[in-house]
């Protein structure tokens, strides 16, 4: 095999059309997108990344690196695919679609396109050489009957599941390991060499050795023995290995903070603003252990002036250091009931980079005027050296705010004054918030309380009171502040986008909405605003918290990109993360930008690209999810283990989602989740329509509908499968037509059985 190419044009020496626009936009510019699909087109063949650097003669190793980054650019775009054998070919950014592969416990999955458009159906057949996260090019292959697109695969072009975590079983000659991730839907086969030891049902960890293919199941090694099932603290291990979260500190990482102490050098806090006089003051929860920010604001002539003073991580953690390298690698902490594991290690997020109380500390802070009706007028970034002067939490401070807690008013008497100027601070600017339309659902969260042996005591709610929703705001308006910063002195950045509904959710709440004779304004395109007032609108409704939950899920996931394309539910044409740069590394980013400009230093000069924040989003946004599943599938497998002796028992519940086989209830009073399977549905033959989120029985015409309150049974707790099923008792709603359609005659029982299984075969 030769790696030499029939040589149709002469590329060193052909002009690039667009080599103005390359050169407007890079410094050290390479050939554009469209002489390397010129290139490819012409060689009428797939090339591999050096004959297309030969062709173009790059030979330095910026230009080479520029390159690759290039063609990584056109491969997720489409306009390239990358083969197995190293290869670049021409895509068709229409016809081919690039983008993450999502697996079901049923055995199908979808494919999450890169372009954000609507997700492919991949039938069981496809999945057979996947894995969930793979990542792979396909083209639309048809329409199935229930009207979604089908893909077909043309390539695979990542694999990201490297290792599983998952029960190990033997059965005669036979040893397989069940992932406990549901959505890695194939069994992985273990040969009698490689089992390591591990027994029957035992919890293990299996790297994959050889990924599935068409015709083969996935070939492992068992390289770790967790031990039983339901030993405390399992759950967290399993999720650990299971996303393949990074838990332990490089040794390079630890040679590099070996000489770090927990007070700050005198000499680093040279050249900085001296703030430490001001009584800045942290806000937090009772269980928090690393403080990113602190707050403090002066009444003024005109209004206020607002500190927002964060911690510099970025004095610490410098570019290209085994500690960045760590972190970028982690992108942010993972947060599981009572254990987190850090980005950064512990010296640094809960010692150096902590704003502790009465210890001084290197900070980064946004100084912000702001006027008597609430609006931002200017705003300034500094380095300075602070101390905190107390570490207060939410509780504490909407107790004396609120509740004029008299007591703690006594204690914290020096420091009442500067909290109530902070209050009065929020409320105007909690109005201006509201006037341009920023979006404040009302969702629950919860905490879990843990007793003896790590078992759920009880899962409580958490309150959101005045001192939470101050705290937001002014970290929004800092986050604000500088991604203007950044926009306005051009600097390659990392911003937090949230883009509106797409079209098809849209017309799907629309459709919803006429149904309850409600209206979004605002057409194809409706604003945040149009939002709110639509929520205003049903407050006094009964579906009110029904049409919320609708409206939530209309809208797109948040992600991180260099793209400036305003975040829809903040209302806000430019947002960033700047306000945590512990415990996420965007943020960490943004503080080195802010950085790079207070020195002086031009966008040119700055050691990332816009090319490189490209990969930086990508690569924060899919750890920021990896982070989110792994906690939840924590958070439920706990709450199933706490269920388990609660089998037998009633519950009221709210009906949180419906699908085609059934419906899930939140328990009311325990906030646990579950499933009445349309199978224990009696007397009818239910049909789910998906524009009216519910489920009608086509006899009797009894309705479960997302938002209805019911009262079930718990008749099973599943561990493996990390799923809760109920039986309906029955509806407040459909309870009078529940009763009628009972009262049958004898001769009526042989129907409801016909109907019944009839049902039990369609679902």
């Amino acid at each position: 095999m030769t790696d030499n190419i029939d040589q149709v044009t002469d590329f060193k020496a052909l002009e690039d059309p667009y080599a103005q626009r390359e050169a407007e936009k890079y410094e050290n510019p390479i050939p554009s997108r469209e002489l390397i699909l010129r290139l490819i087109e012409q060689a009428g063949k797939p090339l591999r990344r050096q004959q297309i650097a030969q062709q173009f003669g790059l030979e330095t190793p910026d230009a080479l690196e520029a390159l690759r980054r290039r063609l990584r650019a056109m491969e997720r775009d489409g306009q390239l695919v990358f083969n197995s054998r190293q290869k670049y070919s021409l895509g068709d950014g229409h016809n081919t679609i690039a983008g993450r592969v999502l697996g079901h416990p049923e055995g199908f999955g979808f494919l999450k396109p890169d372009d954000g458009s609507d997700d492919l159906f991949l039938s069981p057949r496809e999945m057979k050489p996947l894995m969930h996260n793979d990542r792979v090019v396909a083209r639309v292959s048809g329409i199935d009957r229930k009207g979604r697109r089908e893909a077909a695969v043309i390539e695979i072009t990542e694999r990201n599941t490297h290792q599983v975590v998952g029960r190990f079983f033997i059965e005669g000659r036979v040893a397989y390991v069940v992932p406990d991730n549901k959505k890695l839907i194939h069994e992985v086969l273990i040969a009698k060499e490689d089992t390591g030891g591990a027994q029957k049902g035992q919890i293990v960890v299996a790297e994959i050795i050889q990924q599935p293919t068409a015709h083969c199941q996935p070939l492992g090694r068992v390289t770790e023995v967790l031990g039983m099932h339901m030993a405390p603290g399992m759950e967290i291990e399993m999720a650990i290995r299971s996303y393949e979260l990074p838990n332990q500190w490089p040794d390079a990482l630890l040679n590099e903070i070996k000489n770090l102490t927990p007070e700050v050098p005198e000499a680093a806090k040279q050249g900085r603003e001296d703030i430490r006089h001001l009584p800045l003051v942290t806000i937090d929860g009772e269980d928090a252990r690393d403080f990113d920010d602190a707050v403090y604001a002066q009444k003024t002539t005109k209004g206020w002036k607002l500190l927002v003073a964060i911690a510099d991580v970025s004095h610490y953690v410098q570019v290209d250091t085994a500690l960045d390298q760590e972190a970028r690698s982690r992108s942010t902490s993972v947060y599981f009931p009572e254990k987190v594991i850090p980005m950064l290690p512990e010296i640094l997020s809960n010692g150096l980079c902590s704003l502790n109380p009465q210890v001084d500390r290197l900070c980064m802070v946004c100084e912000l005027v702001i006027n008597q009706d609430g609006n931002v007028l200017r705003s300034r970034f500094f380095e300075a050296v602070m101390r905190s002067h107390a570490r207060l939490t939410y509780t504490q401070v909407a107790k004396m705010l609120v509740d004029k807690d008299q007591k703690l008013a006594e204690k914290y008497a020096d420091l009442l004054p500067h909290l109530q100027t902070l209050h009065d601070l929020y409320k105007v600017m909690r109005g201006q918030r509201e006037l341009r339309g920023a979006m404040d659902f009302d969702t629950q969260e919860t905490r879990i309380i843990f007793g003896p042996q790590r078992k759920i005591a009880e899962i409580v709610p958490l309150v959101r009171n005045d001192a939470h929703k101050l705290i937001e705001e002014f970290m929004i308006t800092a986050n604000t502040a500088a991604a203007k910063f950044l926009n306005r002195k051009k600097m390659p950045r990392l911003l937090r986008i949230h883009d509106g509904p797409g079209a098809e959710k849209l017309l799907a709440l629309k459709t919803f909405l006429g149904e309850l004779g409600l209206y979004l304004g605002g057409g194809a395109q409706p604003t945040p605003l149009d939002y709110m007032h639509l929520l205003e609108s049903v407050q006094e409704r009964p579906d009110a918290h029904l049409i919320q939950t609708i409206l939530l899920r209309s809208m797109s996931q948040a992600v991180y990109s260099p793209e400036t394309k305003g975040h829809f539910g903040l209302a806000l044409e430019a947002y960033a993360h700047f306000t945590s740069p512990i415990r996420r590394y965007p943020d960490l980013l943004v503080h080195r930008a802010i950085r790079h400009c207070l020195a002086g230093k031009k966008p040119g000069e700055f050691h990332y690209t816009h090319a490189d924040m490209v990969l930086l989003g990508e690569h924060c946004s899919a750890n920021e999810r990896r982070a989110d599943d792994a906690t939840r599938d924590v958070v439920t497998w706990l709450k199933c283990e706490y269920m388990m002796d609660k089998i037998g028992e009633d519950f009221d519940g709210v009906i949180s989602a419906v699908t085609g086989f059934g419906f899930f209830v939140e328990l009311q009073s325990i906030y646990v989740e579950g499933l009445v399977h349309i199978a224990s549905l009696h007397n009818d033959y239910f049909n789910y329509d998906s524009g009216r989120h519910q489920l009608y029985g086509e006899r009797s015409g009894v309705r479960y509908r997302l938002g209805d309150v019911v009262r079930v049974k718990v008749v099973r707790v599943n561990l493996d499968d990390k799923k809760i099923d109920f039986e309906l008792i029955q509806s407040a709603k459909n309870k009078k037509s529940e009763q009628k359609s009972v009262k049958k005659p004898a001769k009526a029982k042989e129907s409801k059985a016909k109907s019944s299984s009839k049902r039990r075969r369609r679902s």
